[in-house]
Formats: C-alpha cells, structure tokens, sequence
C-alpha cells in the first residue's frame, strides 16, 4: 500500500484514515476489532480517534473508543506498525476541555493509558480554545515531544486565521508546529476549507485528514428519500444533503461507479485522495463488508475528465 507524508513530520500514513468514533457506540467491542483487522490486513495504518469518542451515546462517559483501539493492539501486538491518531480538547465532563497545559497533561496521561501505549503519533487539539494563549498549547505539546509520549501535533475545525497565527507562533518562538488539519470536507461540504484553508495548508505544507468524507453516509447513495433516513443512527442528518445540488452529486457518482465497476462511496473518496494537497480521509464503518468497500477506494484513480465531472455537479448553486 501506497503511504504519504503527513506535513512535514515523520509519520508515513495510507491514504485512507479508518475513524473511529464509532467504536464503542455503533460498533461494540467484538465487531470494532473485526473492523480494525479488516483494515489493517488490508495493508492500511492509519487510525484516528478522540478522547471525547463516544460521550454522546447513552450510558458513555467517554473514552470507549480509545480504550477498544487499546485492547486490540494489545491483543494484536501490532502498535509499533500502526499511526495512531487521538484529539484532546472537547468536553469530557465537569471542568474537562480546553487546550490550557494543565489540561492536556492531565488528558494525554489518560488517553495513553486507555490506548495502552508510551506514545501518541498524531495528537491534535479538538477544537479551537480561545480561553487559553496559542503559545500555553503549543508550549504544552512541546513538553509531551520532547518525552516522547507524542511524536507530531496536529489541529482539528480550526478557522485558516486561528491556524495561520499558530503557524507563526511557532514558527517565530521554535515550537512545534501543526502538521496536520482535520477539517469537515467531502464532495458536499467544499465551500468552507476550500475557500481559505486549502491555500494556506497548501502553502505551508500542512497535511490534511478531512473529516466526514462520506458526509455521514449520504454519498454512499444510502439514503435517496426522506423514506431511507431510518436506515441508520445518523439519518436524521441527511435532510441537510438531500437537496437538488446533492441529487445532482449521487446522480455524478452512480454515473462513475458504474462505468469503473466501483460503489459511489469509493468514486466520492477517491475524488478525495486525487484533491492535491490532501493526505487521507477519514471514513468509518460499521461492517468488515464496508471497510473492505472503502479500501478499494485506494487504488480507484480517477482522470482529469472524470474529476471535473465530479467538480462540476458538486459546484456551489
């Protein structure tokens, strides 16, 4: 499998992320592992989760996803082949969010422990904290590179201006920089990071690990009418897809799929992995069947027709 830098730093990753914030919640522990070995026997590494997966599902406290990632590489005894990627910063209980180095000594100690490791890959911050200073975060992650318990640092729903000041902060006082992005991006949701946070993470070399990149399942082409959003726990958000510019991307996409014998999940990432300057997606899954639907994504290429087809139905109205 074909492997990309991620940024600037050391971390060599497949160009597909597995996500998962499902395990736990709409995956237990059992069908999480067989997801995990589906994918990575597939020839994949790159794993992304957070601290805060999965607090919104009844009876979590949080944690449920790292703990299961945990467990499995414990089982496996496959860490050291693995990138692994955790978030630090959303809300965990009662006084238990932000990016202040108080905070994040206390999270990673914690995140570590679930996963069952010394280091973390990839450790980002959530969300933007405007409570506390850019150079306390940075000046925190700092600390956790130099003992060795986090190898790069990354960002997650940053605005370009509030990563664009971190960049300079660190560039101007030698911290660690951001290497990663984690934005909302699919063929859908474009607007938002291409507007100004692909120029400037272009510019600076920042890798990019986009975030709903099959916009919660509708460019699977699962949901078609108001009829199919009770085919899953997040079909109550498709009615924000399902207009007449979103009709026009699954009508792009069954076209696609159906001339290179693919699903419209794997045109709708691939398109994704062409997008120059994006390192991985991450797409999650809930079935062994789903994650071997996604892998074949990896090596679907798309041609410079086929992916202006795509651009254009996707275009903004």
């Amino acid at each position: 499998m074909d492997q990309r830098r991620l940024g600037r730093s050391d971390l060599m990753v497949s160009p597909l992320c597995l996500g998962g914030n499902v395990f736990g919640w709409t995956a237990d522990e059992a069908t999480s592992f067989k997801l995990l070995d589906a994918y990575v026997d597939a020839g994949l590494n790159f794993i992304d989760t957070a601290d805060v997966y999965s607090t919104w599902a009844s009876g979590n406290r949080g944690g449920e996803s790292e703990t299961i990632i945990g467990k499995w590489m414990k089982a496996r005894g496959n860490r050291n082949r693995l990138v692994i990627a955790t978030k630090v910063g959303s809300e965990m209980g009662p006084n238990q969010k932000g990016l202040s180095k108080t905070y994040i000594r206390s999270a990673v100690e914690a995140s570590l422990q679930r996963l069952q490791t010394d280091h973390i890959d990839l450790y980002q911050s959530h969300r933007d904290d405007p409570d506390t200073p850019q150079q306390e975060t940075l000046g925190a992650y700092e600390e956790l590179i130099r003992e060795g318990k986090v190898r790069a640092i990354g960002a997650s729903n940053f605005t370009a201006a509030r990563l664009k000041e971190a960049l300079e902060i660190s560039k101007e006082l030698g911290l660690p920089r951001y290497e990663s992005l984690q934005p909302k991006y699919n063929l859908h949701d474009r607007a938002e990071y291409e507007a100004e946070l692909e120029p400037l993470c272009r510019q600076q070399e920042i890798g990019v690990i986009p975030y709903y990149g099959l916009a919660s399942g509708f460019l699977t082409g699962k949901y078609r009418s108001e009829a199919d959003f009770g085919k899953s726990v997040r079909g109550g958000r498709m009615a924000a897809y399902l207009n007449e510019r979103g009709k026009r991307i699954l009508s792009a996409l069954d076209d696609l799929a159906g001339r290179k014998d693919a699903t419209p999940a794997q045109i709708a990432l691939a398109w994704l992995m062409a997008r120059p300057g994006l390192t991985a997606p991450i797409a999650s899954a809930t079935s062994v069947e789903q994650v071997q639907d996604l892998v074949k994504a990896t090596t679907l290429r798309l041609d410079g027709a086929e992916i202006r087809q795509l651009d254009q139905a996707s275009a903004s109205e």
